[in-house]
């Protein structure tokens, strides 16, 4: 994920490039009590030596997460916009449940900032992260450097086998596709394909959000564009062409499709994860009208993963925040802000996902060709973009 993927709120609050500006003495040595592996300078051998009681990575019981993260008092989480999934009315949820304060800081942070932050504030308990919402390639990143702890929370056998880590290092936690969404105060006849996206009543309207080298739904609607361009998840190069043809044509739009910009119509036409499309129609409230449709071909779909960082300072607030966002309440609470909860099968196959939500849901049909890629698949592709983008596009 990149710097812009998770939008620009304007209520952000204190953000972790502030801190690293105070310097290290003002962010450094403020060691919590009860940090196992924070204090044990992240060595899991040591931990469990030591008795940590986190150190299988099995589910613990519910009321021993909440004395624990009751003596703790607090949750950090980072990189979390109120309207992005639902994760306002997600934390609102949580801090009524338990009462514990979630410190939500840099919430326009990206996946790879959220990964600076566990190394940069592994000694500070105030801004130490205990939890991340990440992208797959970042989730293994962060397994394979050491920063994550494992966790398997208690719904574990719910979720599926392939948007997990198998010792839980990681956890897939909800999902989306790429779609259009259009302006229609200014798009008259509505896009519903990649190829429509070339037609000259498109000039100056089509945006991604942000540059698809450092933002994760950019370089998704990338690759979104490749399979329906010829292209496949091992090939993501005909996306990086359609883009570069698009440019030529004069209807890409090199600027954020933040939702100020689709609303003004600096971005009429934006492609982007849909659940954010469909939360933005439902905030402009028909103004102006926003329409959303999953493309015919090119489908692709994407999660986030959580993890729970290796220096967490508190680390039953921590796993209980994981619980939560885990369980029935959690996920519907996805769903309400139209993101596919991972548990999305096991929630329907139980009835337990309403009908007044579903309804507001693109039919089930949109996402039936949908194609997920590996981490192996994403790593590949992020090389071809890193490579050929500037070139064909930037400087095209």
């Amino acid at each position: 994920m990149g710097a812009n993927d998770r939008g620009n709120e304007e209520d952000r609050r204190f953000s972790r490039r502030d801190a690293l500006k105070m310097g290290a003495a003002a962010t450094a040595g403020i060691l919590a009590s009860g940090t196992w592996l924070g204090l044990l300078g992240g060595s899991m051998e040591q931990a469990q030596a030591a008795g940590n009681p986190f150190a299988s990575g099995r589910a613990l019981p519910l009321s021993e997460l909440e004395r624990g993260a009751k003596r703790e008092g607090r949750l950090n989480t980072i990189a979390l916009p109120p309207n992005w999934a639902n994760y306002g009315a997600i934390m609102a949820a949580f801090k009524r449940r338990y009462g514990i304060p979630i410190d939500n800081a840099a919430p326009d942070d990206s996946s790879g900032q959220e990964i600076q932050a566990i190394t940069a504030y592994k000694h500070n308990a105030g801004l130490e992260p205990d939890g991340v919402d990440v992208g797959p390639s970042f989730a293994q990143t962060g397994k394979q450097e050491g920063l994550f702890a494992p966790y398997r929370v208690s719904t574990w056998g719910t979720i599926p086998v392939h948007l997990k880590d198998p010792h839980g290092y990681w956890v897939g936690d909800y999902y989306g596709a790429i779609a259009f969404g259009a302006n229609r105060s200014i798009v008259k006849t509505m896009p519903q394909d990649w190829s429509d996206l070339l037609k000259p009543e498109y000039k100056n309207m089509v945006s991604i959000d942000g540059d698809p080298r450092s933002a994760n739904d950019a370089f998704m609607a990338v690759w979104a564009a490749a399979l329906a361009m010829g292209g496949s998840l091992d090939d993501i190069a005909p996306g990086v062409d359609f883009f570069a043809r698009l440019k030529k044509a004069g209807n890409f739009v090199p600027v954020d499709n933040l939702p100020a910009n689709i609303s003004r119509g600096t971005t009429p036409i934006a492609l982007k994860w849909d659940y954010l499309l469909l939360g933005y129609a439902e905030q402009f409230k028909g103004n102006p009208e926003l329409t959303v449709v999953v493309p015919k071909s090119g489908v692709i779909g994407g999660y986030y993963c959580q993890a729970i960082p290796v220096y967490s300072h508190h680390p039953y607030a921590a796993r209980l925040w994981q619980e939560f966002l885990y369980s029935d309440e959690g996920q519907l609470l996805f769903l309400e802000g139209f993101a596919h909860p991972i548990r999305y099968e096991d929630l329907a196959r139980r009835g337990k996902i309403p009908a007044a939500v579903a309804k507001k849901m693109p039919p089930a049909s949109a996402y039936a060709h949908a194609q997920f890629p590996t981490i192996a698949q994403t790593n590949k592709a992020a090389a071809v973009v890193q490579a050929q983008w500037g070139t064909k596009v930037v400087g095209g």
